[in-house]
Parts: C-alpha cells; sequence; structure tokens
C-alpha cells in the first residue's frame, strides 16, 4: 500500500512538486519525507515537538551533505575534551591520527578540546572532520578543522549518528561520561547487528590505567553475571601505542571488505577467500554462530549483480544467527590471516540503501 495522505489532490500535488523541483530515481521517497511532514502538521503536535523534529532533520540533511563531498574513509576518534597537550594520551591520539593520515584515512572527531583536538591536530586540516555538539562551556571548534569540513549540532543523537554512520573505524581514548556513552552506543549497536562490523581500539598511552580500570571491571562484572556473552568482548582490542592501533584497523581490512544480508543470509565479500581445506576448518570452528547450514564460497547473488555492490569480490555466504557477533568478529580476523597484512585496502562508502532498509 502506498505511503500517502489519502486525500488523491494533495497526493497528486505533492507528486508533482518533487516532480517540478528536479524528480530523479528518489522521488518517491523524497515524495514520502513531504508526506510525513504533511502527516505531522495534521497530527498538530506541540510545537516543541515540531522544532525538535526539524532541526534534527535539518542537522541531519547538512551533514549528509558535507559527508557526500569525500570517499575517504575515516576514523572516529572519540576521547575526553579535558586532556591538555603535555598528556600523554594527547600525544598518542595526535600521533595515532597522523598515522592513519599517511595510511589514507581521514579523522573525524567531535570537534572539541582535548582528544578531540589532538586528532584533528594529528591528522591535519586535509585530513580532518569534526562534528560539533552546542554546549555552554564549548563555544566553538578546535582550531585544526576547516568550516566546510565542520557540521555543527544541536542534538545528542543526531551527533552520534553522523560519528557511526560516516566512519569505518573506531578508537576510543580516555574520557568521561560523554565518552564512556559514544562507545557503549557503538559496541551496542555492532552487537545487537544494527551496525556492520567495524574495528574498535581501545587506547592508552602505557601506565594510564584507563582502560583495564574501566572496560575490563565492567566487563568482568557484565560477564559474572550473565549479562553480556563471552565473546562480546572480541568486538575491542586493546592497544597502547599508535603503530598497533592503526595495525589492527589496517588489519581488520587486509582481507573482509564489507557485509550484505540477502534472503536471511548473510554476504561477506573479501579480496581472497578460503581454499577447501581453509573453509571446512572455518565449519568447524564457527559452526556455533550458525543458524543452520554451513559457511560456502558463492557467486555475487542476483540481488548484489543488480545493485552492482563490489560483484568483483569474492563470498562467503552463511545462514548466521545475527547473535554471536563477537564471534564474527573473531571471523574476520582469520580471513586476515589469509593474506599480507601490509596489502590492506581502504574502506569505502556510506551507509547503503540495503543496511538501510533491514528489518531489525
Amino acid at each position: 500500500m502506498a505511503y500517502s495522505l489519502g486525500n488523491d489532490d494533495l497526493d497528486r500535488r505533492i507528486a508533482e512538486l518533487v516532480a517540478d523541483a528536479g524528480g530523479g530515481d528518489d522521488a518517491d521517497l523524497v515524495g514520502e519525507l513531504i508526506t510525513t511532514a504533511l502527516k505531522l502538521h495534521r497530527d498538530a503536535p506541540a510545537r516543541g515537538d515540531l522544532k525538535l523534529i526539524n532541526t534534527a532533520l535539518k542537522e541531519m540533511r547538512y551533514s549528509d551533505l558535507v559527508f557526500s563531498r569525500s570517499e575517504e574513509p575515516k576514523v572516529t576518534i572519540f576521547g575526553s575534551a579535558r586532556l591538555h597537550e603535555d598528556d600523554p594520551n594527547y600525544r598518542l591520539a595526535m600521533e595515532f591520527a597522523a598515522k592513519m593520515a599517511e595510511q589514507g584515512w581521514a579523522t573525524l572527531t567531535g570537534a572539541g578540546p582535548g582528544i578531540m583536538e589532538a586528532g584533528n591536530r594529528g591528522a591535519g586540516v586535509e585530513h580532518g572532520y569534526g562534528v560539533a555538539i552546542r554546549l555552554p562551556f564549548e563555544s566553538s571548534s578546535n582550531d585544526y578543522l576547516a568550516p566546510e569540513r565542520t557540521v555543527n549540532f544541536k542534538y545528542f543523537f543526531t551527533r552520534k549518528l553522523a560519528f557511526v554512520k560516516e566512519s569505518q573505524a573506531f578508537a576510543i581514548f580516555p574520557g568521561g561520561f560523554g565518552t564512556l556513552d559514544e562507545f557503549f552506543e557503538l559496541i551496542t549497536l555492532i552487537q545487537t547487528g544494527k551496525s556492520d562490523m567495524h574495528p574498535i581500539v581501545l587506547v592508552e598511552a602505557p601506565g594510564t590505567d584507563y582502560w583495564a580500570s574501566v572496560f575490563d571491571g565492567v566487563s568482568a562484572v557484565l560477564g559474572g553475571k550473565g549479562l553480556i556473552g563471552p565473546d562480546d568482548t572480541n568486538l575491542v582490542q586493546l592497544c597502547t601505542d599508535a603503530d598497533a592501533a592503526v595495525h589492527e584497523i589496517k588489519r581488520f581490512y587486509a582481507n573482509y571488505h564489507s557485509q550484505r544480508f540477502v534472503d536471511g543470509e548473510l554476504v561477506m565479500r573479501m579480496r581472497h577467500a578460503p581454499d577447501d581445506d581453509q573453509l571446512a576448518a572455518y565449519n568447524r570452528e564457527f559452526a556455533g554462530i550458525l543458524a543452520s547450514g554451513e559457511i560456502r564460497r558463492v557467486e555475487a547473488t542476483p540481488a548484489e549483480v543488480a545493485d552492482d555492490d563490489c560483484v568483483d569480490l569474492e563470498r562467503l555466504r552463511l545462514h548466521f544467527d545475527r547473535r554471536s557477533f563477537g564471534q564474527l568478529r573473531v571471523l574476520i580476523d582469520r580471513l586476515a590471516d589469509l593474506v599480507d597484512d601490509d596489502a590492506s585496502q581502504l574502506p569505502t562508502g556510506h551507509l547503503t540503501e540495503e543496511q538501510a532498509e533491514r528489518p531489525w
């Protein structure tokens, strides 16, 4: 059933308006956006609710515009705004961002001081992006960002969407409530399959004893009470130097490229698929993540061919149980063992239509 106002005249006028504004392949979705706005008007919500929805949509639109201008893969750096340049974690964040820039990666931060400033400073203006949040005690972005690569957000939820949607890797440095909020939301999205798998590195300078106290302690409590699975901690890796953090991200993409669900099954795309013996070993090691059947090599599926979706890459297909994401992360490491780490590829891309349409 078509999404409409239920008024033939208004529905026709919406379609005509979209056509007059340029039409195109996405005219149906633009028409639905207008329809939603008019349904909101019919609902007569409080003006404050309308302001919230209006601001969120405007922020998301402008964010998409800014990030659509570049195809550079991006690593998001989370961390405290309170650390100064003499702090070892500030210096480590700066070094890490600089090394990622050397590998062809841009750095995305919250645009503020502290670790965020260090990340943008290390990456340089030509490789830095910022998504700032308007706060009473942070009035402007740091000095290492170009205005055309900065988005200002009123709401944390739209800002966090930009972080996750626009990045292909994440480095979390020591920080306070905000950093931990960003980290736990990120790992929740991956643990539940709402986001594709991405490398997450927990980074701290040697001797600062942050992640051992915070994440290891929380994991011990949650794991001991059965509130997380034994493999969930595989979703992150702890690093205490910049080279190790860069290597972990590069290793993730050394062979693995991307994933897509087709007819309820997970298709993993990669540069080099395992041979028969290696595939048999994977089926023994990862039998527990399968809802049925086995892991198998396949050609590009008809849905992928129709979308011209990475059809040149090799593939594995499996009936994934959609729960065992920690073990799925280990499988990606096994795939990396098949190739030379130094030949790591650069990941691509923005949110795909398939990701946006997933029913869960």
